[in-house]
């Protein structure tokens, strides 16, 4: 009796342990559910914009980066809304609707190029876009 008692807490252990591992192993293992039509973005140094589609629906932006000034409070907006504006230091984002994000610069008046960088969030999956704009 003894020997069956102690076989079954050693297969319990070994279960218990086999599957807390698989799912330790499964966090943040997301696939792609924005589906960016592009995540790279080169722009003239004058007023310009740009149009990115996505495959998915369920994202939101976390962050704005303009070099290295980022801005993550978005007061009064509902970022997982359709549609939403967001208009910020040199630049504006606007999600006209599920699938479609437009972006806007303002003319680089630097000599130097403007990073904007973009994140994205959609559950457990982060991507981003990274708009350079080029020099005056």
């Amino acid at each position: 009796m003894k020997k069956l008692l102690y076989a079954m807490l050693i297969i319990g252990l070994v279960i218990l342990i086999y599957s807390c591992t698989d799912e330790v192993s499964n966090l943040g293992d997301w696939d792609d559910c924005i589906k960016l039509s592009t995540k790279n973005v080169e722009l003239s140094s004058g007023k310009d914009s740009v149009i990115i589609k996505t495959g998915g629906t369920g994202w939101w932006i976390t962050h704005v980066c303009v070099n290295n000034n980022c801005f993550y409070n978005f007061e009064n907006l509902s970022l997982t809304a359709d549609k939403f504006l967001v208009e910020l230091d040199c630049f504006v984002i606007e999600r006209r609707d599920k699938n479609t994000l437009f972006i806007k610069l303002e003319e680089n008046p630097l000599n130097v190029q403007r990073i904007v960088a973009i994140g994205l969030e959609a559950g457990d999956y982060f991507d981003g876009i990274t708009i350079t704009q080029k020099p005056k």
